[in-house]
């Protein structure tokens, strides 16, 4: 039973996460604390499949209120195709005290790369989740030479192998059964989880969402967006 493996793939998986994560699990959790605190948000951007993390961070139950994804049209279609990112960020509504959270396992593809060189250059800090080896032996397709990881104040490290899937079945050529989201889910909950901490231990009360499916969560929730509603909405 080949489901099996993939158990005992992301099992693993888990445990190096765990080892080899908590430091940077701890720092990024301090720039959203910060970020927070100081009256800013976070945005997030995952392209293709990687959006999948992007809203795991921005508009859930148990998460953050003042968290916004930045949404990209195609949906990834064009991730390869240099000025898409610039373009997209020309009227994006990015300020001071704001920081970002750039997910892509490659982190080679210029739509990242775009939108991660605006938000540096307006000076926020940037948490990438990538796969660090995978990356630093893959060329960029963008013409900075430049890949995601290299513009991160804080990688977290998603330690998913290159190509991402990770379990052999016979008469397979090659690998199946992939693991980025669920590296990603647990990074990026983790960290949420340790800025609410922080912030808590300072004194400052964080905005987290309640389920909507559960009694009083709608009534708490819309309190809270409507203090972020002119962030959240806008462009």
């Amino acid at each position: 039973m080949s489901y099996l493996k993939y158990f005992e793939v992301v099992e693993e998986l888990i445990n190096e996460i765990k080892d080899s994560q908590s430091e940077n699990i701890l720092k990024a959790a301090s720039i959203i604390a910060e970020a927070i605190m100081n009256g800013g948000i976070v945005h997030s951007f995952g392209s293709g499949h990687s959006y999948a993390a992007a809203i795991e961070v921005a508009g859930r139950a148990g998460g953050l209120i003042c968290t916004k994804a930045i949404e990209e049209p195609s949906r990834g279609i064009y991730e390869m195709v240099e000025g898409v990112g610039a373009r997209l960020m020309e009227t994006f509504d990015l300020r001071e005290n704001d920081c970002a959270v750039l997910i892509s396992n490659s982190g080679r593809n210029p739509l990242g790369i775009e939108i991660a060189d605006h938000i540096k250059k307006h000076g926020n800090k940037i948490i990438v989740v990538t796969s660090l080896e995978a990356s630093k032996n893959l060329k960029s397709r963008h013409s900075s030479g430049k890949n995601l990881y290299e513009f991160a104040d804080v990688i977290l490290d998603n330690r998913v192998m290159e190509g991402d899937s990770s379990v052999e079945i016979e008469g397979m050529s090659f690998k199946i059964g992939p693991t980025s989201s669920i590296a990603a889910a647990l990074l990026l909950n983790s960290t949420i989880i340790e800025a609410v901490e922080i912030m808590i231990s300072k004194g400052y009360t964080p905005p987290v969402y309640l389920s909507a499916n559960i009694d009083g969560g709608p009534e708490h929730n819309k309190k809270l967006v409507e203090k972020y509603a002119e962030r959240l909405y806008r462009k």
